[in-house]
């Protein structure tokens, strides 16, 4: 009424409306319907907040909470004039976060209960744009509370629980087992409790007792799972044996006893020790698992010994028979340890020995077959290297035979032959002088004594065989001298012509003619009539000229023992002496 008095029409009242509208926002939550979790026990924030326009007014602000049929429960409410104003049932359990509601409407659950789970709404009144609301669904989870119950079970019960978990919590928890021994697991859940439950089960036995068998808890609240530890619990009778400190129980002995070995569970704590059925003897003491005899042992010590034990499952006894022995008996018996003592010891130091002497034994005949091998690769090799030798001189003997080196040093058979032809003929034409002592060397013979010579004055040389002595005549002695110089002469030619040495040179029994009967003559050197050349003269022979020989260097001494050595002749042929190493070249050049 009071704006139609003034005149202002209503499509500017409707835009300025509209722009007051858009203008007013809510900081927070910026969505109208959000939702947030929160746990129980814990506090929990649920925000709103309006900023208006300018000239806007918050008038009131009002936290609501809607229940499942509808309705809506007021929990506390803030005027702009009026202050806050808190309702039953929620008073110094929820308020305003800030002290200027009307700026910072949150409100605040310090210690949130699982009750308050629900649909919770944020209505502000504005002057002059009117109402506005922000909706939060709030979930609060309760953090599950977990317990583990164990059972204890005896050795030889039938399949039954072993262990039991529960837990409570919001959303239902998770129940699982963690263990190694078999069994199985069964759940039970109660959603209007939120409670799970969860129960273990296996046939009792006494190995399974101390193992592991623990609750794992899992709910969305927990970071990682929750483990109740838990041992399984089993129970069994126990079990009894008795051990001494010795065997030889003898008159005498001190610090002599027994124990009392025991198992089970629980661990036996009551132990009980008879004599033959009845009271300790004296001087005997019991404590606990323990016997023991505080004095030195007699003779009616002897008898059994029992042990006694229970655990509150069962009884277990043990017996131990006890007989001692005379004094000379014990000395016996430890003489008897003494010796098997010994005798331990020295087979083990006899095996010791036979492995040291199998072990050397061993060494020494793979030392002797090492070296065996390396001799017989050495003969190996010096048999190749033998065999290259014998190669080698082979071929150097051919390469000789076929090659004349000019090298005076290492003149070849043939040069050796044609100085031996010029010294024959040297000591051919020595003969007709006075003096004759190189012929001498070349015929093999000596000379007669002084003042004797032939009709014609010559000197007449004296030729020895065997005993008898026989005096050459100056004339047939030439002429067999000039057969032999004839047919050598002859052979030394033949040799040249064929490209061979004379001693490589076949025989020709046609060459010269046999016309001496005082030359020594045969057709092969292995014959049983050969006889050799006539030996030569001695070397003083050439020392005592006045010349010292034909070139005064005893040089035909050398030959006729070249000659002797190496030629012989056959039907006036000069030839050469048979040898194993001896290589033939036939004039064609191939190798005989």
């Amino acid at each position: 009424m009071e704006l139609q008095r003034r005149n202002v029409p209503f499509w500017t009242l409707l835009v300025v409306f509209f722009a007051a509208s858009v203008r007013a926002v809510f900081i927070e939550p910026l969505q109208a319907l959000t939702s947030q979790r929160s746990l129980a026990e814990s506090a929990t924030r649920l925000p709103c907040r309006y900023q208006g326009q300018v000239g806007e007014t918050v008038v009131q602000v009002t936290w609501y909470k809607e229940l499942r049929d509808g309705t809506k429960d007021q929990i506390i409410t803030a005027h702009f004039a009026d202050g806050q104003t808190e309702f039953r049932g929620y008073v110094n359990r929820m308020r305003f976060e800030s002290d200027n509601p009307i700026a910072n409407s949150a409100l605040l659950l310090p210690n949130t209960d699982e009750s308050d789970d629900g649909m919770y709404a944020c209505h502000i009144s504005t002057f002059p744009n009117g109402n506005f609301e922000r909706h939060i669904r709030l979930t609060v989870w309760v953090m599950p509370i977990s317990t583990l119950e164990p059972v204890v079970m005896v050795e030889g019960q039938s399949f039954r629980v072993a262990a039991s978990c529960r837990a409570v919590g919001r959303p239902l928890p998770v129940l699982s087992w963690d263990t190694t021994v078999p069994g199985k697991s069964q759940n039970r859940t109660s959603n209007e409790a939120g409670s799970i439950s969860s129960y273990f089960s296996l046939h009792p036995l006494r190995s399974m007792n101390g193992k592991r068998l623990d609750c794992l808890v899992r709910h969305p609240g927990l970071e990682r799972p929750r483990r109740l530890s838990n041992q399984i619990v089993v129970h069994y009778p126990p079990d009894a044996s008795i051990t001494a400190t010795t065997d030889n129980w003898f008159v005498g002995l001190d610090q002599a006893a027994l124990t009392c070995q025991t198992s089970g569970f629980p661990v036996p704590e009551d132990v009980t020790w008879t004599w033959r059925g009845g009271a300790l003897p004296d001087g005997v003491a019991a404590s606990g698992a323990r016997l023991t005899f505080a004095r030195g042992l007699r003779l009616n010590d002897s008898g059994v010994y029992q042990c006694s034990v229970s655990n509150g499952v069962g009884v277990a006894k043990a017996d131990y028979k006890l007989t001692v022995t005379a004094a000379l008996l014990a000395e016996k018996s430890q003489q008897k340890e003494a010796l098997l003592t010994d005798s331990s010891t020295l087979i083990i130091v006899v095996a010791s020995a036979g492995a040291v002497v199998l072990v050397m034994a061993v060494v020494v005949a793979l030392l002797v077959r090492y070296h065996r091998r390396r001799n017989q690769k050495l003969k190996s090799q010096l048999s190749l290297k033998s065999e290259e030798v014998n190669t080698l001189h082979r071929q150097a003997s051919i390469k000789r035979l076929n090659s004349v080196s000019s090298d005076p040093r290492t003149q070849s058979e043939d040069y050796i032959l044609l100085r031996t032809d010029s010294r024959m003929k040297n000591s051919q034409a020595s003969l007709g002088q006075p003096i004759y002592r190189d012929s001498q060397s070349t015929l093999g013979g000596r000379w007669a004594p002084l003042g004797v010579s032939d009709a014609d004055g010559r000197p007449v040389a004296w030729h020895d065989e065997g005993d008898d002595v026989r005096v050459a005549t100056s004339d047939p002695g030439m002429d067999e001298l000039g057969r032999r110089d004839e047919s050598y002469q002859m052979s030394r030619n033949m040799s040249l012509d064929s490209g061979l040495s004379s001693s490589k040179v076949p025989p020709d029994d046609t060459a010269v003619p046999r016309t001496s009967p005082d030359v020594c003559e045969t057709a092969s050197p292995s014959e049983d009539n050969w006889c050799p050349p006539p030996p030569p003269p001695p070397a003083e022979t050439f020392a005592d000229g006045p010349d010292g020989g034909e070139d005064g260097d005893g040089e035909p001494y050398h030959l006729s023992e070249a000659l002797t050595n190496h030629f012989y002749y056959s039907n006036g042929v000069l030839r050469p002496r048979p040898h194993a190493n001896a290589i033939l070249m036939h004039p064609n050049g191939q190798v005989i």
